[in-house]
């Protein structure tokens, strides 16, 4: 499984637009808006890095109003809930 988050600059006229149309790309499974030196966060998961490479590249880059992105993929994921079930006893 990888997982990525985009960070994006969008059109300040486009956002809720540019957030919609990312939301339903498959692979991207949560789209935040949100303060600082961007506008919205993309959280992507997906089974393999052909299909990162491929939603970045050709589907992201068509979604109209981006004006900027900074990619990051993750390479270890740790959680809360993760954590928990490592020292779950079974209760």
């Amino acid at each position: 499984m990888i997982n990525a988050i985009i960070l994006i600059n969008a059109e300040r006229t486009k956002i809720n637009s540019v957030a919609e149309q990312l939301v339903n790309l498959n692979g991207i499974t949560e789209v935040y808006s949100v303060s600082g030196r961007f506008d919205l966060v993309a959280v992507i998961r997906l089974p393999h890095t052909e299909e990162l490479a491929e939603l970045i590249t050709e589907k992201v880059v068509q979604v109209d109003g981006i004006t900027k992105t900074e990619s990051m993929v993750a390479f270890k994921t740790l959680s809360k809930s993760d954590l928990a079930g490592m020292f779950d006893l079974g209760n």
